[in-house]
């Protein structure tokens, strides 16, 4: 999985067809995906299942492919928001920031209260130097109460706030994306790191308890845990912690960071 597709939805943009649909299916990277048939006659929906298929390749990170899959639904259907909205992910990828928010435009032209393309192109915005400008679209994506994943538009603010050192916001829309998505260990991990930060270890401690142990032995929740651990003052499990760190994950950054003993990082 990318480091894009870690942070905001793709989702598939786009409906399931409804039953009078015909399609047969076909075989992408071992996912089965719907492919018209010849007599489907709806531009609209040819449209969306070639989105769809664009969305599985651009999953796989299969860029180039996802691009001109996107391009062909757009010609069946150039005003089909998720294709323009699909578009503006790849090129983001790509690093073709014009083209991204071009394509980010006409897809919220479109359809401006679709949620996924609002909290896409808030985490665009957000990577591209404009952080508090992204903070309305993850708003409004997470106030939607038809968005299946408002939780995750809040985490996203709060990550922004982050890179502009605004804690207080950042910890409001964190607490708040905890509200919405109480399963989300992102969002935990980042509540914990942010009262670390904040110099409140007790705080830091409680979010770090309520992730689960796989998340807790990775190396970025060993690194974590080692930090809260120095933070209180608990010297035999900051050796623990650090013992396992280099043991199971000794190429990794967070055990580069160990060696150089870079806490505050």
């Amino acid at each position: 999985m990318t480091k894009t597709l870690r942070r905001f939805s793709v989702a598939m943009l786009l409906a399931i067809l409804a039953g009078g649909c015909q399609t047969t299916t076909t075989t992408v990277a071992g996912v089965e995906v719907p492919v018209a048939s010849k007599t489907e006659a709806d531009p609209r929906k040819r449209a969306a299942i070639r989105t769809e298929l664009a969305a599985t390749y651009y999953r796989e990170g299969q860029l180039a492919v996802a691009l001109e899959e996107t391009q062909r639904a757009l010609q069946i259907d150039a005003r089909y928001a998720p294709a323009h909205g699909l578009l503006g992910l790849i090129y983001m990828d790509i690093g073709d920031r014009r083209e991204a928010e071009a394509s980010f435009g006409r897809a919220l032209r479109l359809e401006p209260d679709n949620s996924d393309i609002l909290n896409n192109f808030g985490w665009f915005l957000c990577q591209t130097g404009r952080e508090r400008e992204s903070i309305e679209y993850f708003q409004r994506a997470a106030a939607n109460r038809l968005y299946p994943t408002p939780g995750l538009a809040m985490r996203n603010a709060g990550g922004c706030l982050l890179k502009i050192n605004d804690v207080d916001g950042a910890d409001r829309a964190l607490r708040r994306a905890l509200e919405l998505d109480a399963s989300d260990p992102v969002t935990k991990f980042e509540l914990s790191r942010l009262y670390l930060r904040r110099s409140q270890p007790e705080r830091a401690s409680f979010y770090y308890g309520l992730l689960d142990p796989a998340n807790r032995a990775s190396a970025p929740g060993l690194w974590l845990g080692l930090r809260i651990a120095r933070a209180n003052g608990d010297i035999r499990r900051e050796r623990e912690l650090g013992n396992q760190l280099r043991e199971r994950f000794p190429d990794s950054a967070e055990a580069s960071a160990l060696r150089r003993e870079a806490f505050d990082e």
